[in-house]
């Protein structure tokens, strides 16, 4: 943004960024985490008018030291749950997704378990109408009788901390505990038939509804069907959509294309058409006169906005066959529409030398 960019056009700039860089876009990707991070520090100096003058006056240093949760390029970085917490209100909710699909990650600084996340194929019917799905899924568990102890190392935090000396002078920072990944907890009593980690798998098999109008990348969040942690707190089951390749619909955001086939004698003379729809067959009308590649709208026979009443347009692309064999009387026929036409026998009659 511009140095004197607006608290509006500061929002806007934060709410893109974020939502490219969001993590339950980005699982397990650190770089796509830092910036995340990086970019909630920004907006927290920079929505925040004091912070802003500071920075103005003395760049990073007016700002990053002794300050918390006000890190900016150095200093002491927010944590995840600081960042939902206090920029929430920007996606309209705890979390970006939540008020999307009605799923969404829980925080309030409780560890869990990994979030799945799994691949579902849709045919367009099914997205227009929106469907109901039954599916399969293995998720780990801790194994019943299986107990636990705090971690040694960070003491049952889950997180170490450490103090580096930078030219801002000392900073803390604090990262994952390499010895329990983060639970806070260690395997004491583990019984037969789980693993290392006191976890076994278990199959379950669940029904999720998906919303009408959804598209190819969106995907919808299963709250608690994620695998558990030591405490058996249990992520998230995110489920992607993926659209299947269709006959003769094609889609284009929330209107959907089909090519329709029509006669010389349909395309000059007008006719009406029963075509595929994503509702069912209805009924077309072929204006007289018609054009190749001439495109008809059909109102409100696209795709439905999600969550919402309105649909889009199904587009018709008009093609007009050429017969490649004529029976004796229609040859007649044409060579007679060429004479009312002018059409001259010869194209070379029409050059004048």
């Amino acid at each position: 943004v511009n140095r004197d960019a607006s608290s509006v056009e500061l929002k806007r700039a934060y709410r893109k960024i974020a939502l490219k860089y969001h993590p339950d876009k980005n699982p397990d990707d650190k770089e796509a985490e830092k910036t995340f991070k990086e970019a909630a520090e920004a907006y927290g100096v920079l929505s925040d008018s004091n912070k802003r003058a500071q920075y103005d006056q003395f760049g990073h240093a007016g700002v990053g030291m002794g300050q918390q949760g006000g890190g900016f390029g150095g200093g002491v970085h927010m944590s995840m749950d600081d960042i939902f917490s206090q920029f929430g209100d920007i996606f309209g909710g705890d979390d970006i997704f939540s008020s999307f699909f009605g799923g969404g990650r829980r925080r309030g600084g409780r560890q869990r378990g990994k979030d799945i996340r799994i691949r579902i194929q849709l045919n367009l019917e099914d997205i227009a109408s929106g469907v109901e799905k039954t599916i399969k899924i293995k998720r780990s568990v801790v194994a019943p009788g299986t107990k636990f102890t705090n971690c040694t190392t960070c003491h049952g935090h889950g997180q170490v901390s450490q103090i580096s000396n930078t030219i801002l002078g000392q900073m803390r920072s604090s990262s994952t505990c390499p010895y329990c990944h983060g639970s806070g907890k260690i395997v004491g009593n583990r019984p037969s038939g789980a693993g290392p980690d006191g976890m076994i798998k278990k199959e379950e098999t669940i029904k999720i509804k998906i919303p009408a109008g959804v598209e190819e990348g969106n995907y919808m969040t299963v709250d608690g069907k994620g695998n558990e942690d030591s405490n058996g707190v249990a992520g998230d089951l995110n489920v992607l959509f993926e659209e299947k390749d269709h006959d003769y619909f094609i889609r284009n955001g929330e209107d959907v294309l089909i090519e329709a086939h029509i006669t010389f004698s349909q395309a000059a003379l007008g006719a009406t058409l029963e075509v595929p729809t994503l509702d069912g067959k209805a009924k077309l009308k072929i204006p007289a006169g018609i054009q190749a590649g001439q495109i008809l709208r059909m109102r409100s026979k696209g795709f439905p906005r999600v969550r919402r009443s309105s649909r889009g347009d199904q587009l018709v692309r008009i093609h007009i066959e050429t017969p490649k064999k004529l029976s004796k009387n229609t040859r007649k026929l044409f060579e007679d529409l060429a004479v009312a036409d002018g059409v001259p026998k010869n194209i070379f009659q029409k050059i004048k030398i």
